[in-house]
């Protein structure tokens, strides 16, 4: 669910010059163009749900990720959790009333990131991805704030940014959309569609017929990151920084969904939908820890 993988400045010119420098992927799909989509307020209706099934949003459930992460030219490493909070607030962006997800990313234990990502659904299904309010903190030795980095935030329409699709309608294998282009706010991101058949096992399930993207910035071609969605549920992970045989040196798993039901209203049909992602997330919880070699089996 986390927004596209980088927030950079640099030429439009340069927005397709990325495809050549992922092709040595083993498997990078043939080579297409990447499509720009064409946005106009008059294509979306207002308070329209976003019911994508790669990706839904219902106000209500928070998204939690979390795994190690690690400093390609350091080695350090880090635990990062990242939470994903699907809000009841909307913002009016172009013309357009957009969802407000609200992320934050902690290492170690300390805030390192702040966003507010903004989110709508056109009448083809397609979403959105409208623009980001973001700030990276950078901390002294004693966990204090000495810096504040909001580069990379933007809003369709200013600065000339222009939106892009955070999940097509009808996502294929190998087609390539933009995902953000906004330059002057260093903001150029896109994605290409790997694979509709993947497997994965998270900590909150193992999931089939996963959709695999390729997400990469011509700012800085050598870096890639792959992100999974499964049907009715969003992103499920997230494979940064891959190295070239297409490792990842980060992989961000979701490991719960969570929410509380009386904290935000809801039509009673989005409550339905909502509560069985939950109590799939408690099912999945309660399986590891009845399954044998568990922490919880074990002290059982």
């Amino acid at each position: 669910m986390r927004g596209p993988l980088l927030s950079t400045r640099v030429s439009v010119a340069l927005a397709l010059l990325s495809c050549t420098a992922i092709a040595s992927l083993h498997d990078r799909p043939a080579r297409a163009a990447v499509v720009e989509p064409v946005f106009s307020a008059a294509d979306f209706s207002p308070g329209a749900p976003i019911d994508n099934p790669y990706f839904p949003l219902v106000p209500g459930p928070r998204f939690t990720y979390a795994g190690t992460t690690t400093d390609a030219d350091t080695g350090e490493t880090a635990h990062e959790v990242e939470e994903d909070s699907v809000t009841n607030q909307t913002i009016d962006i172009a013309g357009v009333k957009a969802r407000v997800v609200h992320n934050t990313v902690t290492e170690d234990g300390e805030q390192v990131e702040d966003t507010k990502d903004y989110y709508a659904q056109d009448k083809s299904g397609n979403v959105w991805y409208l623009g980001e309010d973001t700030a990276e903190f950078q901390r002294d030795d004693n966990g204090n704030i000495i810096s504040t980095d909001t580069s990379g935030s933007w809003r369709t329409g200013v600065h000339g940014a222009q939106p892009g699709f955070i999940m097509p309608a009808n996502p294929t294998v190998g087609f390539a959309y933009a995902q953000e282009n906004a330059p002057q706010d260093e903001a150029i991101d896109q994605a290409q569609v790997l694979s509709l058949n993947e497997t994965l096992t998270v900590p909150f399930g193992t999931f089939d017929n996963v959709l695999k993207t390729l997400e990469t910035s011509p700012l800085e071609p050598g870096v890639m990151e792959n992100k999974l969605y499964a049907k009715g549920v969003g992103q499920i992970a997230a494979f940064e920084d891959l190295d070239e045989t297409g490792q990842p040196r980060t992989r961000l798993d979701l490991e719960s969904v969570t929410t509380s039901q009386g904290s935000i209203p809801l039509p009673p049909a989005e409550w339905t939908g909502l509560a069985g992602l939950i109590a799939l997330g408690a099912l999945h919880v309660a399986q590891r820890a009845a399954a044998p070699g568990s922490a919880a089996a074990v002290s059982g």
